[in-house]
């Protein structure tokens, strides 16, 4: 506006200046000195708005740098390495939602090389087709086996979608990939999520509701998850319903106090032609030791079942932390896109949160420090991961 009232000053000047009447030696000598006085005063307003800038700039460093970012993503086709660290599906779920988030175009190579199956199994092809169809965008390259996809992400949408694994793949994993993209949508979503609830490898949707559900609340997330049926290895046949409303940007957590414990519940059950006798032995052989789910396999005794999940329980609480070693890198994506300093406690630092962090550093201006604690409740397992999120923005709130 200064610049204006500069410029409409100095035009004013020269439309006054007439050359036809007799003086005009005076008056051309009168509008040189208008002109100089003018460039002065446009000169000392640009300096004057360019440090008015740099004093902005300087209170917001980390917004104008995540600008440069995304600004140099929307122009540019990023290429993620999925060999990397671990070489799974979460190199995938990661980069596809980030691009998604971002309005970028991303390349993943070499998708998931470190498996024994590398390249695309269904359900990671489900997801990454529920993620184009969320953003309007354009999905290349993506049928079962592939090694190889680009995705080109659009404006995210709201409304209701589908993603059915036609197996037993976990819809846990689909809820990674889409419900990060649902938190920056243009308004609320329902998203109809199939296959199995109860896989091998993959976060039980039971954990999903009790676990993970609670914690990533904190960010400010919203959403409801209905269990609306099971589905099991090999057939799969579960169903999910996600509704998740949009937010203008995340909160940062602050997790770094456990407090006590006051109570440990569990839960046991059978499903198909399986005798309810093996859930009571799982839950008798568990009582010896906290209790927890966990998923019975081929050909195990139920009593070895109840007791591996309550060890596994009980190395969890040992170390101290807030977040179990399951829960680490399901948070490490919400960080990274939080208005702020986040900081979790927790135990030793899996491979899986190191390739969720290596993945959230290459695609955003996240900055993750990983240090052990020094408290007195410590011990040699106990760390804390602090990260400076980028402050994403839902640009349709």
């Amino acid at each position: 506006t200064r610049l204006s009232c500069v410029l409409s000053s100095f035009l004013l000047s020269f439309q006054k200046s007439s050359f036809s009447s007799a003086g005009a030696f005076v008056e051309k000598f009168a509008f040189i000195a208008a002109l100089f006085v003018a460039i002065r005063r446009f000169i000392l307003t640009f300096v004057q708005c360019e440090s008015l800038a740099r004093a902005l700039y300087s209170h917001t460093a980390i917004h104008c740098n995540n600008f440069s970012l995304f600004a140099k993503m929307a122009a540019t086709t990023f290429e993620m390495d999925g060999s990397v660290m671990e070489g799974g599906g979460q190199i995938l779920r990661l980069s596809a939602a980030l691009s998604c988030i971002q309005g970028a175009s991303i390349k993943i190579n070499k998708i998931r090389a470190g498996r024994s199956t590398p390249g695309l199994r269904p359900q990671h092809l489900s997801g990454l087709e529920l993620v184009r169809d969320m953003c309007n965008g354009n999905l290349e390259g993506a049928t079962v086996g592939s090694s190889e996809i680009t995705l080109t992400p659009g404006k995210i949408k709201g409304g209701n979608h589908v993603a059915d694994t036609r197996t037993a793949g976990s819809v846990g994993l689909l809820m990674q990939i889409s419900l990060p993209c649902s938190l920056f949508a243009q308004g609320p979503s329902e998203l109809c999520l199939k296959g199995g609830t109860n896989a091998e490898m993959a976060p039980q949707i039971d954990y999903t509701l009790k676990v993970f559900k609670p914690i990533v609340e904190r960010f400010g997330v919203q959403f409801d998850c209905d269990l609306k049926m099971r589905g099991y290895y090999p057939k799969g046949g579960g169903e999910v319903v996600l509704k998740v409303n949009p937010v203008k940007e995340l909160s940062p957590i602050n997790m770094t106090e456990r407090g006590n414990i006051t109570k440990i519940y569990g839960r046991a059950f059978v499903a198909g032609v399986l005798p309810f006798k093996l859930a009571k032995d799982m839950s008798t052989a568990a009582v010896l030791h906290p209790i927890s789910n966990h998923l019975l396999r081929y050909r195990v005794y139920a009593d070895k079942v109840g007791i591996e999940a309550a060890e596994m329980l009980l190395r969890n609480i040992r170390h101290n932390g807030c977040v179990d070693e399951f829960l680490q890198d399901q948070l490490i994506i919400f960080m990274a896109l939080a208005n702020g300093i986040s900081r979790m406690r927790t135990g030793p630092i899996t491979l899986h949160t190191q390739t969720a962090i290596h993945v959230a550093e290459q695609l955003t201006n996240a900055k993750f420090v990983i240090r052990k604690a020094e408290d007195e409740h410590a011990n040699n397992d106990t760390y804390i991961i602090e990260c400076q999120g980028v402050g994403a923005t839902n640009p349709s709130l």
